[in-house]
């Protein structure tokens, strides 16, 4: 067999890149719980000592620390002085939390499932699937802190002006529904944003609503802002205004009879917005760094997480517009379409 000996160096070389990339995802959350990066940000150079002596740690692993973020552009070093530097751009990704480009949440949901590797393994063989119950608590943190700045960022300031009539209900007082809330950071957002209407926060993860309740608290919304455990086809009530879904639907087992659920819960001029990560319908079109991303958290969580579940649909997290489209329209919806997007979600427009 030939073996062109420069594509291979060309793949290997990649394959390092890759191993660095990985390593330093562990080095990242790391940084964050330690304070490392905060520290850093907007002080200056700093000597591995100085950076020690303001988080309380020790100066060898700190350095150790620094050389592998110098290393991976995370960090400026400057070889004269010995001294590291966290750019005011990293800083903004790396130490502020609300920030809409921070990633911290990112590595640290990454590093976090890594840990379910043995489960996903072995779903591999069985088709059995492994529950989102099943995730390490660092996945849904990470998750949240995630998903959370990029809500923060576009939802009360974009999406929901972009859907049919919506905003105004909203200002005047609507009864809405987040299904599959996780920790309630959609919940949270919208509620402080439209005080004049109410919104439950539903999902089946009971200790992610008992968090979602503790933040609520936090941000002062519990006078319009509820969270109960309840799965996607079962939550209760009716002639609901809004129901949204972000960033769940293609997890679920069944999407469609979640869709049929919507229907039958909306009033008769309601609105269903479902946000979901950004993709083409071909996966040829999806083969980029957004993609790459999306394919291999989906392998870890998402299809998993749907095949765990009855009927097992597994969209993924590359799903579509088409297929989506396909499910909710195959649910009752009669009106379908995309209201806006961003380079990482898309965001849907159903209506009965």
């Amino acid at each position: 067999m030939a073996v062109d000996e420069a594509v291979l160096m060309e793949f290997v070389g990649k394959a390092v890149g890759d191993l660095g990339s990985a390593l330093t995802a562990g080095l990242v959350v790391v940084g964050d719980k330690l304070g490392l990066y905060k520290a850093m940000a907007h002080s200056g150079p700093l000597t591995s000592a100085e950076l020690a002596a303001k988080t309380g740690t020790t100066e060898r692993m700190v350095r150790e620390w620094l050389n592998g973020q110098a290393a991976s552009g995370y960090v400026t070093y400057d070889a004269a002085t010995q001294r590291y530097e966290l750019p005011d751009e990293q800083a903004e990704a790396l130490a502020n939390d609300d920030s809409p480009a921070c990633v911290l949440g990112g590595f640290q949901m990454i590093v976090s499932t890594l840990r379910a590797e043995p489960k996903i393994t072995d779903a591999f063989r069985t088709g059995a699937g492994v529950g989102w119950h099943e995730h390490d608590a660092g996945v849904f943190e990470g998750v949240e802190r995630f998903f959370r700045p990029g809500y923060a960022a576009n939802l009360v300031q974009s999406w929901i002006p972009a859907l049919d009539g919506v905003e105004a209900k909203l200002d005047a007082g609507a009864r809405v529904v987040d299904v599959g809330c996780g920790y309630g950071a959609s919940t949270i957002v919208l509620a402080k944003a439209y005080p004049n209407s109410t919104f439950v926060g539903f999902d089946y993860h009971g200790p992610s609503i008992d968090e979602a309740r503790k933040r609520a608290a936090d941000a002062g919304v519990t006078d319009n802002c509820t969270f109960e455990v309840s799965g996607a086809k079962d939550y209760p009530g009716h002639d609901y205004d809004l129901v949204a879904h972000f960033d769940c639907l293609h997890d679920m087992g069944d999407p469609r009879g979640a869709a049929e659920h919507v229907l039958q819960s909306l009033a008769p001029d309601g609105t269903w917005l479902i946000v979901e990560p950004f993709a083409n319908d071909g996966v040829a079109d999806n083969l980029n760094p957004v993609g790459r991303v999306f394919y291999s958290a989906s392998t870890f969580i998402c299809t998993p997480t749907s095949l765990s579940q009855e009927v097992g649909t597994a969209l993924g997290a590359q799903a579509g517009e088409a297929r989506l489209r396909d499910v909710i329209t195959g649910a009752g919806f009669t009106r379908f379409r995309r209201a806006t997007e961003t380079p990482f979600n898309l965001v849907l427009e159903a209506r009965p």
